[in-house]
């Protein structure tokens, strides 16, 4: 079984689940290794849950629990930071204070707003929510590039009315070149997220489309993570994932410990 190195657990705002259910679950599915990657989104507005690690008790207790499942899973420590344009000089900071082993950058927030939510639909049509969504990428990387690997890429289509029945890639492809060619200019890792598939859209995010685009412009860098933010869904879609990469042109895919990536064979 692959390495999931997406994963929540109680210490994230929208999780309950503790740590040691997640890895008891990886464990069951017999997962050799895994990263814990719970939420850290600086400045949510204040109508919207508060996604504020507590980094220093995260690392004591995921440290003990290295200890206690040693020799039975490995565990690395890991963050999904939620990224927004005027933030770039504090996860700076932030990351340069922690010994992350991974960290994931994603765009969760659209002018302060959250596709999660019907309300961002209600203002535009699917397509011009899908450009502003990819703008706001760009806009992010542009102020922010300490990080390991950008996180579901067009995770916004699980969240529109239509979810991806009328989403085609091609439409933002100017857009999404620019994004996949800014992490091949900064050594910047691709993750493949199976939750795409949780959201019935058959498909992981990005979409098959954007990962053969990202191969063929060069990249070999991809990681796999199942974002599960219960324990059923750990390691969801590893089963037929590495099919999916391999068509995609991937042989390899890519874990990190340390922050320093290592490749693994699909």
């Amino acid at each position: 079984m692959y390495y999931d190195c997406h994963l929540h657990s109680d210490f994230s705002s929208d999780s309950q689940t503790p740590v040691a259910e997640q890895i008891e679950r990886a464990i069951a599915l017999k997962i050799p290794q895994i990263c814990l990657t719970d939420h850290h989104d600086l400045d949510m507005p204040e109508d919207l849950m508060p996604f504020l690690l507590d980094t220093e008790t995260y690392f004591h207790t995921l440290g003990e629990l290295q200890k206690t499942y040693q020799g039975k899973i490995r565990i690395r420590i890991g963050v999904e930071l939620g990224l927004q344009p005027h933030l770039g000089p504090d996860y700076q900071t932030y990351v340069k204070k922690y010994p992350f082993d991974y960290i994931i950058a994603s765009t969760h927030l659209i002018h302060r707003m959250d596709p999660y939510y019907p309300s961002y639909f209600e203002m535009y049509t699917e397509k011009e929510a899908h450009r502003i969504y990819f703008e706001e990428v760009i806009k992010n990387l542009s102020v922010f590039s300490d990080f390991d690997a950008l996180g579901h890429l067009d995770y916004i289509v699980r969240y529109g009315p239509g979810k991806n029945s009328h989403y085609c890639w091609q439409d933002f492809d100017d857009q999404i070149d620019v994004i996949l060619n800014f992490l091949l200019e900064h050594d910047i890792a691709l993750e493949c997220n199976t939750a795409g598939y949780k959201a019935e859209l058959g498909h992981p995010n990005p979409t098959e489309g954007i990962l053969m685009r990202y191969r063929e412009l060069g990249g070999e860098k991809i990681t796999l993570g199942s974002d599960a933010h219960f324990p059923e869904h750990v390691g969801f879609a590893f089963s037929s994932i590495g099919e999916v990469l391999k068509r995609c042109g991937f042989r390899y895919y890519t874990v990190y410990e340390e922050r320093q990536p290592r490749f693994l064979p699909l």
